[in-house]
C-alpha cells in the first residue's frame, strides 16, 4: 500500500514504529498546512513562518506517541503550530500580546486552511484519472478542450468525466468536514 493512500491514523502507526518513509509523507502532508496557518492566518514573515515549521515537525516527532487518537492528527498538528504562532507574535513584542491583538481573520483563515485539507483528502481518495481531470480543469484553469485535446478525449466527454469526479469527490468529502456548505 503507498503511503500517500494511507490514513492519518495508519500513517500515525507507521511512524511511530521508526519507519523513515511514513515520517516523510507525514511531513510531506502536512507541511503546506503547517505553513499555510503561519503565513495565511497569522501573517508570519517567511524566516518566522520557517522556524515554526521546523519547531511544530520537531515537536510533532518528540511527543507523536502521546497523541490519544491517531485519527486527530490533523487537529493535533494544527493547534500546535497555532499555539507557536501565537508564542512567536507574543516574543517579538515587548508588551505581552492579548487574543485580540493577533491577526484580523486568523479564524477565518483557519477554517479555509481546514476545509482546504479536506479537499485535498478527499482528491486523494479519487483515481489518478479524476485527480488528474479535476486538476487542470480548476487548479490549472484549462477549457473543456484543451484537457480533451491533452488526454485525447472528445470535450463532451471532458464535461461528463468532470461531473462524475465531483460526485466521486462530494461522496468521499461527505462527513469529512462538517463546516463544509454542500456543492
Amino acid at each position: 500500500m503507498a503511503l500517500a493512500s494511507l490514513s492519518d491514523a495508519q500513517l500515525v502507526a507507521r511512524c511511530r514504529t521508526g519507519e523513515d518513509a511514513a515520517w516523510n509523507e507525514l511531513v510531506a502532508r502536512f507541511s503546506r498546512y503547517v505553513y499555510g496557518i503561519a503565513v495565511q492566518a497569522f501573517r508570519l514573515s517567511e524566516h518566522d513562518a520557517e522556524d515554526i515549521f521546523q519547531d511544530c515537525f520537531a515537536r510533532v516527532y518528540e511527543h507523536l506517541d502521546k497523541l490519544r487518537d491517531d485519527s486527530a492528527l490533523r487537529p493535533w498538528i494544527g493547534q500546535l503550530t497555532r499555539r507557536l504562532c501565537i508564542d512567536r507574535i507574543r516574543g517579538s513584542r515587548e508588551s505581552p500580546t492579548a487574543e485580540e491583538d493577533l491577526p484580523l481573520g486568523v479564524e477565518d483563515s483557519l477554517a479555509t486552511l481546514d476545509e482546504a485539507m479536506t479537499v485535498h483528502e478527499g482528491l486523494a481518495a479519487l483515481s489518478s484519472d479524476c485527480r488528474e481531470i479535476l486538476d487542470r480543469f480548476f487548479a490549472q484553469d484549462q477549457s473543456y478542450r484543451t484537457i480533451g485535446d491533452a488526454l485525447d478525449l472528445p470535450s463532451g466527454t471532458i464535461a461528463s468525466r468532470i461531473s462524475r469526479c465531483l460526485s466521486k469527490l462530494r461522496e468521499a468529502l461527505e462527513g469529512k468536514n462538517p463546516g463544509l456548505e454542500p456543492v
